[in-house]
């Protein structure tokens, strides 16, 4: 009995989840058709003024700084220092090959769309890895998958839930606030932030699936 309600609970979670992203899903089509078109979606319009009162002042200044820590200048060395430390804890290549060849992934991936639409940025700043086009934004993308991979391999190596928990809101504090500070500085439009978020969870959800089904295949293998 219990078993059943289980999978019940489970099953219409999926659901929900299924529609949700499917919805989420219709809405990005919808800002790609008007931005392929020549046209602002709507929610860029309604968000520009607030986000333009913000240059010189503390908020501006902090999320300035934040937005480093999803600039390649700091992911390429964090990456490849990351990587082999996942390799050394897990005495495995493989959670390591996803991790690095995932944030890689998600970098090639984000370049091709970035080229499919060819979004002009609200301004260029060289200075904060702001340049080429702009959506969806490679920061929210790629910062979605290096940091949800790493807090899950992490977390795969916790024992207290309590532990695991903060791990997983710090990482996914630390995501939306690289994410978004794209959209506080002023190079990103929020669509392009809202975007990148959605792209990187679904890559993200597909590296960890890739991972457990190759991880399951090797065990039973005796590899």
């Amino acid at each position: 009995m219990f078993q059943e309600e289980m999978e019940m609970r489970f099953n219409r979670n999926y659901w929900i989840i299924s529609i949700l992203l499917m919805v989420v899903l219709l809405v990005i089509g919808v800002w790609v058709v008007r931005i392929l078109g020549g046209n602002m979606p709507y929610i860029d319009v309604w968000t520009r003024g607030p986000v333009e009162l913000l240059s010189d002042t503390v908020i501006y200044t902090i999320f300035r700084n934040i937005t480093e820590l999803g600039s390649q200048w700091f992911l390429v060395p964090f990456v490849i220092t990351a990587g082999i430390i996942i390799w050394i804890v897990y005495k495995d290549w493989l959670p390591a090959f996803i991790f690095s060849g995932g944030t890689l992934l998600s970098h090639g991936l984000n370049l091709l769309i970035k080229h499919l639409v060819e979004r002009e940025r609200p301004r260029i700043l060289e200075a904060a890895n702001a340049e080429g086009h702009s959506f969806p934004s490679g920061h929210a993308m790629i910062s979605m998958v290096c940091y949800g991979l790493l807090a899950y391999f992490i977390v795969n190596r916790i024992a207290s839930a309590k532990l695991k928990l903060a791990v997983q809101i710090f990482f996914s504090i630390l995501i939306f606030l690289i994410g978004i500070s794209r959209y506080i500085i002023n190079v990103h439009f929020l669509t392009d932030i809202i975007s990148g978020f959605v792209i990187g969870f679904l890559l993200l959800v597909g590296l960890i699936y890739l991972y457990e089904s190759l991880r399951r295949r090797k065990s039973r293998s005796g590899d």
